[in-house]
């Protein structure tokens, strides 16, 4: 593996600095870069003024493999994750066949694996076929090739307590942690969006926030009750913020994302009618927006998750009512970041590192992912170029799907290079396939 010297790197968005990669790890900073053995053939890449992260992880992606490789394949997912700046993505158990035996989650990890994008970890169902009825193979999954430690019916809803506390139950014995999609699907039966003033004067069936609320207030309660981990995916409401704040300050082991689209895009731009917009949870109101930025500023959200769900063409270029729920992310979400929370003073680029890399790794318990840039460290990495300005084209995206809500957007920030373990999947913003030297 060709060595790498990133000359005039600010790290974590701090003072330049050279950082020298080789053998797979971050081998000298400063100074040493430049005198050390490996530095004498090593490949210059200039970074000045480029921002250098830890690579990012994404806790919540659907790659759509195996079952539906028209809209996506673990290898363009990867490919749009390598340019999004992530090294690591957890993939959703909502394929077909699902997720819930050891050998399903063993054919996804193997196929990012082969890829060699991005590390593929795979979701694992918490119940047979998403049904919410019987227990899918937990321990089974954890002890694969895979080690799953994320286990989710994401799609749907883990509705049944009893079923979910045995979910919890059971996965303290592998210290892993049930991602919950919270939806009381009794108060969302044929709801087409956020319900509210715009959905009374669309006369569409509303999404109300008490849906989400009323399950995230009784999973805080029953991951206190038998202390285990409770994840609480695409968190979308002022009152999901104000519970979980309520269980961090409890002392319950409860950790919530939120995705780049809740962050930024409301309810008013569903009155189009554009299926781009339809998502779930829905897109909220204004003061939605502003309580999960709030939220993620004061860490009582800890991670950004892209929710990256693509779609074939016909599945979303149709009527309002016929079109599937989903967004793609993987390619925006750093950019939506940095817009939302970094150029409006909220964040720091460090703040970045902790809610896109660092956090995520700790919740899906990754070794070597979403750790400090420091000597000896994997040199999974990430160089953004914050000045850029891009405008999104979807058909000129890696996903195999267009269904992007930013389509047309000029939003800030490009990432210039991606690098996993030391190896280059991106460089000067376009993808270096897998055996081809950085």
């Amino acid at each position: 593996m060709t060595a790498i010297l990133l000359t005039g790197a600010r790290p974590l968005g701090g003072d330049p600095t050279d950082v020298l990669l080789a053998d797979g790890v971050v081998a000298a900073l400063g100074a040493d870069a430049r005198t050390h053995d490996a530095a004498r053939d090593a490949r210059v890449v200039d970074a000045d003024g480029l921002v250098l992260l830890p690579g990012l992880v994404d806790l919540h992606t659907h790659l759509r493999e195996p079952g539906r490789e028209d809209a996506e394949t673990v290898a363009s997912g990867t490919r749009a994750a390598a340019l999004g700046g992530f090294t690591a993505v957890h993939a959703m158990a909502n394929t077909t066949p699902t997720q819930d035996t050891a050998g399903v989650v063993e054919q996804v990890w193997r196929l990012g694996r082969d890829a060699g994008h991005a590390d593929v970890h795979p979701v694992g169902a918490v119940t047979v076929g998403l049904e919410g009825e019987r227990l899918a193979e937990l321990q089974a999954m954890a002890r694969s090739a895979a080690r799953v430690r994320v286990f989710s019916d994401d799609g749907k809803c883990v509705h049944d307590p009893v079923v979910m506390r045995r979910a919890l139950e059971y996965v303290k014995a592998f210290d892993g942690v049930v991602a919950q999609h919270a939806q009381e699907p009794r108060l969302t039966a044929g709801a087409q969006m956020h319900e509210g003033v715009v959905s009374a004067e669309l006369g569409l069936t509303g999404w109300p926030a008490v849906a989400e609320e009323a399950i995230v207030a009784r999973d805080v309660l029953l991951a206190e009750h038998v202390g285990s981990r409770l994840h609480v995916l695409h968190l979308s409401t002022a009152g999901s913020v104000e519970i979980v704040r309520w269980a961090k300050a409890r002392g319950i082991d409860v950790t919530a994302e939120v995705t780049p689209h809740h962050l930024v895009l409301t309810d008013e731009l569903v009155r189009g009618y554009d299926p781009r917009y339809k998502v779930n949870p829905p897109l909220r109101t204004a003061q939605d927006v502003e309580a999960v930025r709030a939220g993620l500023a004061d860490g009582t959200i800890d991670t950004v998750g892209t929710d990256h769900a693509p779609h074939a063409r016909e599945d979303k270029d149709c009527e309002w009512a016929a079109a599937a729920f989903g967004m793609t992310g993987l390619e925006t979400a750093l950019s939506v970041v940095q817009q939302v929370m970094v150029d409006t003073g909220r964040f720091t680029w460090a703040d970045v590192a902790r809610v896109m890399s660092a956090a995520p790794a700790r919740i899906g318990r990754l070794d070597g992912q979403g750790r400090p840039i420091a000597v000896g460290e994997p040199a999974n990495l990430t160089l953004v170029d914050p000045t850029a300005r891009r405008v999104v084209v979807p058909e000129q995206q890696a996903t195999a799907s267009v269904n992007s809500p930013f389509a047309g957007t000029e939003l800030p920030g490009r990432v210039v290079a991606t690098f996993l373990r030391g190896r280059a999947t991106v460089l000067d913003g376009a993808l270096v396939e897998p055996g081809v030297p950085a």
